[in-house]
């Protein structure tokens, strides 16, 4: 499931994290909806479920976290069946300058992390929350596998390229939406 570039935009919700999905066409103008997710706060093991649309009555894939307060623990990404997808993690060693992921899918296998090392310095020492946020994931043979921009906004907004057409529509939204659930820490 391919999309080329989209845009996940954090919704306000008293008691979750709620994301909406949507599409950007080639102009770079809002296209369809691709769906909705939801992270409920000061849950006991991080998880993340994305539904059709905002009924919330079908779920069509999320991802889990493989143990409960684990700070190096990953995230499998699975379809609506429990299917995996793909898997990613916060490199925490890597991350204390410079936040830095990987993430895995089907024939590709990936590290992204912020473009901006002086940024990802101020973001740390500071609380600014203007500092937008820019990742560029790149796998194993140096090819890019996708980018995720976050815009400053009164809520987060961000746009996700994916250059890479191995890159599964759905790993680059859980992706998108765990670097913001997992950032907020």
């Amino acid at each position: 499931m391919y999309l080329p570039a989209f845009q996940v935009k954090q919704k306000f919700a008293m008691t979750t994290n709620r994301y909406e999905l949507i599409a950007l066409n080639a102009d770079g103008s809002e296209g369809a909806s691709m769906g909705v997710a939801e992270q409920k706060r000061l849950a006991f093991k991080e998880q993340v479920t994305f539904f059709a649309d905002a009924s919330k009555t079908r779920p069509v894939f999320g991802f889990k976290a493989r143990k409960v307060v684990d700070l190096s623990s990953g995230y499998d990404i699975v379809d609506e069946a429990g299917q995996p997808l793909g898997f990613f993690k916060k490199d925490f060693g890597a991350s204390l300058l410079r936040s830095t992921f990987h993430v895995e899918g089907p024939g590709f296998a990936g590290t992204g992390q912020e473009r901006s090392q002086v940024t990802a310095l101020l973001r740390r020492f500071t609380d600014l929350p203007f500092l937008s946020i820019h990742f560029d994931f790149v796998s194993s043979e140096g090819r890019p596998l996708l980018s995720i921009d976050r815009e400053f906004r009164l809520r987060d907004r961000y746009v996700v390229h994916v250059p890479d057409e191995r890159v599964d529509f759905r790993v680059a939204a859980a992706l998108a939406v765990g670097l913001d659930a997992l950032m907020q820490r």
